[in-house]
């Protein structure tokens, strides 16, 4: 397989670095294995012909003018944490060349790939328009006021929509060099990740920090306040707007349009977020179920297992 890594200035460097060591060590496994040859070939490609990543270090990458056509490219994410200084960096000239270039490659049917912000880039050039895709999870609402062409699940650590595939949140890029192992060789891929000590998760849900995303948007702010006010007495849509003084269509508009998800979902977050708290401190969890507004324990058990991946004893074992 032909991999190119389109790398540009002010790439994350742990991004460039976890593709880079995945593929390297799936080579030497290989070899280790009886392959007669490297199962890839990874070429590091830019713009220009050096790159500065995020942390400074300068490194050279063959042009991506001259690279034979791969059969894969990927995007590592940029660092650029903030949605001002994402939309900078997406309107320089450096990231729209190479803009220019994803589109030549997608249209000749090379498979392109991006994780954490780099699924920007590939948003940004119109590459997944109308398209299934997800993003790091932190910049989600503003993914989605950008880009409203697609459809984002932001909850799946990973999605392959055709010949686009798109990652989650920083180490999402493991999560992508995996998936790119195992249309290789499912049993080179497998091998790779016992050597790295790589976790499959095929969701980010569980990292989300629902109060980061709530203050993407001040009415989605108030909300999450007063949802945080009353997690005890359970949830009423009328009873929400009322209290921040919109409409119930409104609110339901706006949690959908920033969170991807209605107001009962968010709620149903910030539950799942304090029971895992009070769970981790040691809390009985009939104590627990009456704060976030469950009558039966037994349901709350079934719910953080369905939601978290992990029952109450492995969640208190975490917390020792």
């Amino acid at each position: 397989m032909r991999l190119a890594i389109l790398a540009l200035d002010g790439a994350f460097d742990t991004g460039v670095t976890v593709l880079l060591d995945t593929f390297s060590t799936a080579n030497e496994l290989a070899a280790a294995q009886g392959f007669a040859s490297p199962p890839f070939d990874v070429t590091l490609i830019g713009v220009r012909r050096r790159i500065r990543t995020a942390l400074g270090f300068s490194t050279p990458v063959e042009p991506a003018s001259s690279v034979h056509q791969p059969d894969w490219v990927v995007v590592p994410a940029l660092n650029a944490k903030q949605p001002e200084r994402l939309i900078e960096a997406l309107e320089r000239r450096d990231v729209r060349d190479a803009m220019a270039h994803l589109r030549t490659w997608h249209a000749d049917g090379v498979g392109i790939a991006a994780a954490c912000i780099g699924t920007f880039v590939l948003a940004e050039a119109g590459l997944l328009d109308q398209g299934e895709a997800t993003t790091t999870w932190s910049l989600a609402p503003f993914f989605r006021q950008r880009y409203p062409a697609v459809k984002l699940d932001d909850s799946r650590m990973l999605v392959a929509s055709g010949r686009v595939v798109t990652a989650g949140a920083m180490m999402g890029h493991l999560d992508l060099a995996l998936w790119l192992l195992r249309q290789s060789s499912p049993e080179l891929a497998a091998l790779v990740a016992r050597f790295m000590l790589i976790d499959k998760r095929s969701s980010q849900a569980a990292y989300i920090i629902p109060d980061h995303l709530a203050h993407a948007d001040p009415l989605i702010a108030q909300f999450e306040r007063w949802a945080r006010a009353n997690l005890s007495r359970g949830f009423s849509l009328q009873d929400a707007a009322s209290a921040l003084a919109v409409g119930t269509r409104t609110l339901q508009r706006r949690t959908e349009a920033v969170l991807g998800k209605s107001p009962l979902a968010f709620f149903q977050d910030l539950r799942i977020e304090r029971a895992q708290h009070l769970v981790s401190i040691g809390y009985d969890l009939e104590k627990i179920a009456s704060e976030v507004g469950y009558a039966d324990p037994a349901t709350l058990r079934t719910l953080l297992r369905r939601r978290l991946g992990r029952g109450v004893r492995e969640l208190r074992a975490e917390m020792r």
